[in-house]
């Protein structure tokens, strides 16, 4: 017997202001399903969500729920008018022999239920939100960018309890991992249309890659077919009007085919450009403590911080991240301790709080009101790494249409206002970036090339992110904050930090470490070393033996006689990658030697 499809969309169709959003979306929802929703920023993934919730409704088409199932919504912006605690709205619908509930999830996602609602933040008000949808456990739960504002821990527990649940649930998010480890089918909407490939997101980008060419190859074909039909009405028609104003007719419905292929949105045309070069020296603290009204946020912690390092912050909500961002920028004095800055340093800051963005003012006027991007006498140009630019040129290199030029921030999606800032970000030159939580809302593209342009960024990077794909595939260095007032810093990114965090348990494999080829290391005696100085000193040579591991494989590429004639981008890539981990090298063997000299006393 079938069963009851739990949600089934029928020929939806919904336009906002001309083109439409959705042209005749069909989709069947079964129980206990586990689907990706995924779409480049404004296709329209959180507005088809809230029409499967009930909240916006469809130009035409159906929307139906199956007798007796419910289906939530988490709300980005929840309305929460009307109620004093966070608990109280989390808890609404419950019984009350059910609000153990609530404060389960308020543990498992870090927020207090005390906490009245007048003075929450947005981000305790969103996880007030998707506790209370936790907790009353609908059928189907709609779940749109739930990770955001929660801390590494917290999507764990989230992963936990999605992966135990009984219900179904559409997720779209940002974070590669959370996709990866939940879902198990593919939504995907893409010009107005939506497909679906029962395989969970790891599949996706293979997918997506393969419909984009056959796409290209069909429309190849239609041109090739059009010129020559076109050439033929060109050459012969006069002599066979009579005969062949059929064939005529198909050039006309072949030319109106062709307009009415809707060529999908092309990349950002985002550029990172670093200014003039920072000393080698970027940023050093030593021995720096740090404590507000008794609790400790770091405590005898030193960082050397050298030129074209991607060091990552992560740690719990709430752990000091920022402070001690702030500290190592000198904008906070640490308690005791030094923190002294390089030459040259250029800085630019993405802001996690969008506070830099004004809601009632236009794309327009927020970019040219800018006191860094603006033109002197010109209301209608902007600079951009000195160079004056229309900005509606600009606008499009990152993927905004004229038409929303005009219209007002808190018009804009996430996503799409993450990208209006990194416009901001990436009109001056810098040489010195600090990303604070820089993936929230960005589509899979977006992160694709913010992801290589800080690969070929000449620059430095400090980057706070609970996105644990991205900080794999970003950080050098990420250090972790305990929460105790113990930082920590581990080579490379999310992965590695887990990894050596788990051997630094034990003895045998602390030991194991302690040489590699030729570099023996000394033990690091607490006379001599501080507590960073000498786990960066456990670190260096599995650090340094990834380096000369990837200098091999870069220096095997390039030795293809034939590279720089077949692939001269690419070649130049490589060799500029070269050079940069063989600096990175030297600079590690360096620091090798001084801290392994150091702890020897």
């Amino acid at each position: 017997m079938a069963r009851i499809p739990l949600l089934q969309l029928s020929d939806l169709t919904l336009t906002f202001g001309g083109n439409p959003l959705f042209d005749g979306i069909d989709l069947v929802v079964q129980p206990g399903e586990r689907l990706a929703l995924v779409g480049r920023n404004g296709s329209g993934k959180s507005t088809l969500m809230k029409v499967m919730a009930g909240l916006v409704e469809a130009d035409s088409g159906r929307v139906s729920v199956a007798p007796g199932k419910s289906v939530g919504y988490m709300e980005q912006e929840p309305e929460m008018a009307g109620f004093a605690t966070l608990g109280d709205f989390a808890s609404e619908g419950l019984e009350p022999g059910e609000l153990y509930k609530v404060e389960r999830a308020g543990e498992g996602l870090k927020f207090d239920p005390a906490r009245a609602v007048s003075t929450a933040s947005g981000g305790e008000r969103r996880r007030a939100a998707l506790a209370g949808l936790m907790a009353v456990a609908p059928d189907l739960m709609l779940l749109d960018e739930p990770t955001n504002h929660l801390d590494i821990e917290a999507i764990t527990w989230l992963e936990r309890e999605l992966k135990g649940t009984r219900a179904g649930f559409i997720l779209i998010s940002h974070d590669r991992a959370f996709l990866r480890e939940l879902t198990r089918a593919t939504l995907w909407i893409d010009r107005s249309l939506m497909r679906r490939q029962d395989k969970g997101f790891a599949d996706f980008e293979v997918w997506r890659d393969t419909v984009w060419q056959e796409e290209d190859v069909q429309r190849h074909k239609l041109n090739r077919k059009i010129k020559a039909e076109a050439r033929w009405a060109v050459e012969g028609i006069s002599a066979r009007r009579k005969r062949n104003q059929g064939r005529v007719r198909a050039l006309g419905e072949l030319r109106a085919q062709r307009s009415a292929q809707i060529r999908r949105q092309g990349t950002a045309g985002m550029v990172l450009e670093a200014g003039r070069k920072s000393g080698r020296k970027v940023i050093e603290a030593l021995s720096i403590c740090k404590s507000f009204e008794g609790v400790s946020i770091v405590e005898d912690f030193s960082l050397k911080v050298q030129r074209a390092d991607r060091i990552a912050f992560v740690g719990p909500n709430g752990v000091g991240k920022t402070t001690l961002l702030k500290m190592l920028l000198g904008e906070i004095a640490p308690d005791s301790g030094t923190v002294s800055l390089g030459t040259n340093l250029e800085v630019a800051v993405f802001d996690q709080a969008r506070a830099q963005l004004d809601p009632d003012l236009s794309l327009w006027d927020t970019l040219t009101g800018a006191p860094d991007m603006r033109v002197s006498g010109s209301s209608d140009q902007v600079m951009v790494r000195g160079t004056p630019r229309h900005v509606v040129g600009y606008l499009k290199d990152f993927l905004f249409d004229e038409a929303q030029a005009r219209a007002p921030v808190r018009s804009l999606s996430g996503g799409e206002k993450a990208r209006l800032l990194l416009a901001r970000l990436m009109a001056r030159q810098s040489n010195l970036l600090v990303l604070d939580e820089p993936t929230n809302d960005l589509d899979v593209e977006t992160l694709d090339l913010l992801q290589e342009l800080l690969d070929d960024y000449d620059g430095t990077v400090l980057l706070v992110s609970h996105d644990r794909d991205f900080l794999d595939r970003v950080a050098t260095t990420t250090v972790a904050m305990m929460g105790d007032g113990r930082a920590v810093a581990y080579a490379g990114g999310w992965s590695d930090y887990l990894m050596q965090r788990g051997s630094d348990t034990s003895e045998n494999d602390a030991k194991s470490k302690a040489s590699k080829g030729k570099l023996t290391k000394k033990t690091a005696s607490q006379t001599g070393l501080s507590f960073t100085e000498k786990h960066r000193l456990e670190t260096l040579p599995a650090e340094i033996e990834r380096l000369e591991a990837e200098i091999a494989k870069l220096a095997e590429l390039l030795s293809d006689a034939e590279l720089f004639a077949k692939a001269p981008v690419k070649f130049t890539k490589a060799s500029e990658a070269l050079a940069e981990r063989q600096t990175r090298l030297n600079a590690a063997e360096e620091d090798w030697l001084v801290l392994a000299e150091k702890a020897g006393g």
